[in-house]
């Protein structure tokens, strides 16, 4: 699981090309790294993007020109999705808490039906 998700961030993909996957100029993309709707990665001045970017890229070009939202509205719902995602992750965690638990004490009961036959 981690792997898959060091693979999404993992910036490969230069501007010329992520322009060419979501099929807008090369400047749109470098607004939106202005607006801090994303941060692609930098190597010397090269930017490079990740899947997880273009993800996000997609998202706010949908946003924008499909639903007509504000650039503020773009930041606020990329926030929200943000915490949103946080709050799934937390989910997860505290579910693999309980699934185990409730596996340590399954076990207890089991081990003592058996110890007292």
């Amino acid at each position: 699981m981690n792997r898959k998700r060091q693979d999404r961030t993992n910036p490969v993909y230069m501007i010329s090309v992520v322009s060419r996957i979501l099929e807008v100029h090369p400047q749109t993309l470098r607004m939106y790294e202005r607006e801090g709707f994303v941060r692609p990665h930098r190597i010397n001045k090269q930017r490079l993007y990740s899947d997880e970017d273009i993800e996000k890229l997609n998202l706010v070009i949908k946003l924008t020109k499909e639903l007509g939202v504000n650039k503020a509205g773009v930041d606020i719902i990329l926030r929200m999705r943000q915490r949103m995602q946080a709050l799934q992750e937390e989910i997860r965690e505290m579910m693999r808490f309980m699934e185990d638990d409730i596996r340590r004490h399954f076990e207890e009961r089991l081990k003592r039906i058996f110890s007292e036959e």
